[in-house]
């Protein structure tokens, strides 16, 4: 099964990487998105594209409770609805102008988005925090091999660097490429975390060289 069919809910970033008034790009398997965090530190996901020119709404920014495109300032709320045109600042925008939404949430400091109206809850994964991000161009099967733990779906269970880690795959809009967020033990130590982060590039390296070379997973 596609990784990206396993997946209703899925990880598009940790919540560090994504501050308060602030906008990044993401991704489902067949969307580009635009993810963003408003003042009140609520998460929303849109379409990555803005309906009046098609520019990239994740190349944007947030203003209190909107997302605003950077070419022509176009603002959206958390509706998807256009807000306000600064070109024509007497108009209201009609509600036929709006930005394609997904449904977001966090939980255990990582945003999930979903396109379904009818997934359920979002995954939980109590004990362990999201310590960083990467792409890696290796299958999941490789990638559990290389770090010999177990893959479930879209989730490879292991120790990393020491650390008792899990690792959420999700797909990142390439061919043949993994996105991959890397949990570690909620109580490991500063010194767990930087061991973790380091060995999460060694693990990057050799699943990547034996995609390349072949060798058996």
């Amino acid at each position: 099964m596609p990784l990206e069919s396993a997946l209703v809910w899925t990880p598009v970033a940790l919540s560090a990487d994504l501050p308060v008034a602030s906008v990044i790009p993401a991704r489902l398997a067949d969307a580009a998105l635009a993810v963003w965090r408003a003042q009140d530190g609520t998460v929303s996901a849109v379409a990555d594209r803005c309906p009046h020119r098609g520019m990239r709404l994740s190349h944007g920014f947030v203003r209190g409770e909107a997302l605003s495109c950077i070419y022509h300032g176009w603002r959206y709320g958390k509706s998807g609805r256009c807000l306000a045109i600064p070109a024509h600042p007497a108009l209201t925008p009609p509600e036929t102008i709006r930005v394609a939404t997904y449904r977001a949430a966090e939980r255990d400091g990582i945003i999930w988005v979903t396109a379904s109206q009818e997934a359920g809850a979002v995954p939980a994964h109590d004990g362990f925090l999201g310590l960083r991000s990467v792409t890696v161009a290796a299958s999941p099967a490789r990638l559990a091999a290389s770090l010999g733990g177990t893959l479930d779906g879209s989730v490879i269970d292991g120790t990393i660097g020491g650390v008792t880690a899990r690792l959420l795959l999700a797909p990142s809009g390439e061919e043949g490429v993994l996105l991959v967020h890397l949990l570690i033990a909620s109580g490991a130590a500063d010194a767990g975390k930087i061991a973790a982060s380091r060995a999460l590039e060694g693990l990057r390296r050799q699943a990547e060289t034996a995609t390349i070379t072949g060798e058996a997973a």
